[in-house]
């Protein structure tokens, strides 16, 4: 009889999924991933098939806390869509949140959107890398639509602009926000940087 697993799949790729945004895919060794999540050299393999493996389970559990989060965080009444915008913004100072059962990133670096850390490092050579990155970004952009045309029907925001334009305008915002809070810069000016992108959505005209 095969022996049952002795680990938690779902705490390992949470671990992995911290050491690949810490260092990279191609700066992560299985040695590091061992040494991460507790998992012998072996066992890793068994399970996931070596560390290409364990990238793409964990950008798979990645995208699924993605397509619950970003939902939830901007879906509401009409009446509330400018305002979750504005802190969905302003959220982005922090970086995307690591899993609950693994310590914060070391940094703020480290709490870049893992999708685009891998598909800006690998997705050009890796088809699917590039499938899943374009999958997080899709759930993403799909739920800011839908808050920005909420935020139209409320009269908050101009009827005219397009949706689907907007969301691309501030995610775009927000993956600029991992960057420079990649170089250092401190939250206050990150902060700003939110406020900024706020300021841009377009307001209705008055007759």
């Amino acid at each position: 009889m095969a022996r049952p697993r002795s680990f938690d799949p779902d705490h390992v790729l949470h671990a992995a999924e911290r050491q690949f945004r810490t260092s990279g895919y191609n700066g992560t060794s299985v040695d590091d991933i061992s040494a991460a999540t507790g998992l012998g050299r072996g066992s890793l393999y068994a399970a996931f098939d070596g560390k290409h493996g364990v990238l793409l389970q964990a950008m798979a559990g990645y995208f699924a806390r993605l397509g619950q989060f970003a939902p939830k965080a901007l879906a509401g009444p009409d009446e509330g869509a400018l305002e979750r915008l504005h802190a969905y913004l302003l959220r982005a100072v922090h970086g995307v949140p690591l899993a609950a059962d693994v310590p914060p990133a070391p940094d703020r670096a480290a709490a870049a959107c893992f999708a685009a850390k891998m598909a800006l490092e690998i997705g050009a050579s890796d088809s699917e890398v590039k499938r899943l990155a374009n999958d997080c970004f899709s759930v993403l952009a799909t739920a800011v639509a839908e808050c920005v045309r909420a935020a139209q029907r409320n009269g908050d925001i101009d009827p005219d602009a397009d949706p689907d334009d907007l969301a691309y305008l501030l995610l775009t915002i927000i993956r600029g926000t991992d960057v420079v809070g990649a170089y250092g810069h401190s939250p206050a000016r990150l902060t700003s940087i939110a406020e900024s992108a706020f300021a841009l959505l377009p307001r209705p005209r008055h007759r």
